[in-house]
């Protein structure tokens, strides 16, 4: 049964603003998504009205997903600060999570270089800091952020072959691409169905390769723009890590969107990263922007697990001549001046591209060939950096 967008306008028209205005005349409503009965939109407010406007948001999604034909929806609350107007007082919270107001001390997060994976504890923030609404996800032993500070380096391949490999190592692994405006999962992945909900009305991750996958790329079709602002990102995000049913996990491997902005902060301040791992290519211009991503998860006291230099040389398959197309070891100097280990150097290779173009990632199609063993020594590094962790769980 299809759903048309006048069918949840016209479910909506039930749920009032906190003015008792119908929500559909409340000039809040972003355009509405509807993709295979699974339904996306945003309700835009005041950043000083979020608060009562959730409530609203939880009865919009609850309208939508009564509507017949509806196997899913992602209602988000975006907040902008209207121009001129003081951010709101920062409140403190005791362990049993009562406000006590404005007037205590303040202190932001620490930075002093690169943490190693069990400083990271979320009790240590303060609280009034942002990163005290850090929770972790039951089930999930361990959450790592693959990141770059640009695109176009091979981030969403390398994050879905190190999940591979991390799998071949015996670890229970989750995938989740975060990358809101430029999901590469699906096709990496040749997934084509659709997320159904559990009896907890969450999100099933789709099962493929032994991993858990969940893509914004799964509730959206493949040539649909994602215009969407800021918060509804960081809306997105949030949901995708807490209303999807992730069940037991030792490592959730995050593919994160390149850049340091709105996205890589709204994880760092969601959930308890164990680590993040920085994807890079040898080239200056690359290098300039990996450091800014490490320098961004030092800053908000993320452990970095260390650096990955793919497309790292190019081998000719007919002659075997090796060429340093974008130059070669920037990667490895970088990681040795900034003192953060050096993961490895996966090779720029027809056969990588080819294998992800169709669907059918490295590890899985060649799983005895020379780039499945690059991958797995990498992530052997990286479970032995969280034994402490996943054991722990």
């Amino acid at each position: 049964m299809s759903v048309s967008q006048q069918q949840v306008l016209d479910g909506l028209a039930k749920v009032t603003s906190p003015r008792g205005v119908p929500l559909i005349h409340a000039d809040v409503l972003s355009e509405i998504v509807v993709t295979d009965g699974k339904v996306l939109f945003s309700i835009n407010v005041d950043a000083a009205e979020a608060r009562a406007w959730e409530s609203v948001r939880a009865q919009a999604e609850a309208a939508v997903r009564a509507i017949p034909g509806v196997t899913g929806a992602m209602v988000a609350l975006t907040a902008e600060r209207k121009p001129g107007s003081a951010p709101p007082a920062p409140q403190r919270h005791d362990h049993a999570g009562h406000s006590h107001g404005p007037g205590g001390h303040s202190h932001g997060p620490q930075s002093g270089g690169v943490q190693p994976v069990s400083a990271h504890r979320p009790h240590a923030n303060p609280a009034n800091s942002p990163m005290s609404k850090q929770a972790e996800i039951p089930g999930v032993a361990a959450i790592i952020a693959v990141a770059s500070g640009k695109g176009g380096v091979g981030k969403s391949t390398t994050a879905l072959n190190l999940a591979l490999g991390l799998r071949d190592l015996g670890l229970k692994v989750g995938l989740l691409d975060a990358d809101i405006y430029g999901p590469s999962v699906p096709r990496l992945t040749g997934i084509n169905e659709k997320p159904v909900l559990d009896d907890n009305r969450k999100m099933i991750p789709i099962e493929r390769f032994g991993l858990s996958i969940m893509s914004i790329g799964f509730l959206v079709e493949e040539e649909t723009a994602m215009i969407w602002r800021g918060p509804m990102v960081m809306s997105a995000i949030t949901q995708m890590l807490r209303d999807v049913a992730w069940g037991t996990l030792d490592v959730l491997i995050v593919d994160m969107p390149p850049g340091t902005g709105d996205a890589q902060l709204t994880l760092a301040q969601n959930v308890p990263l164990k680590g993040a791992v920085i994807v890079s290519t040898p080239q200056d211009l690359a290098l300039i922007d990996a450091r800014r991503g490490l320098a961004m998860f030092t800053k908000v006291n993320v452990p970095v697990l260390g650096i990955i230099e793919n497309m790292s040389y190019f081998q000719c398959p007919e002659c075997g001549t090796r060429s340093d197309i974008f130059g070669h070891g920037g990667a490895r100097h970088e990681a040795e001046r900034l003192k953060v280990p050096f993961l490895g150097e996966v090779p720029l290779h027809m056969s990588i591209r080819a294998m992800s173009d169709a669907g059918t990632p490295m590890v899985v199609s060649e799983p005895n060939g020379p780039h499945a063993a690059i991958y797995r020594a990498i992530g052997t590094q990286i479970r032995d950096r969280l034994q402490g962790v996943i054991a722990a769980a």
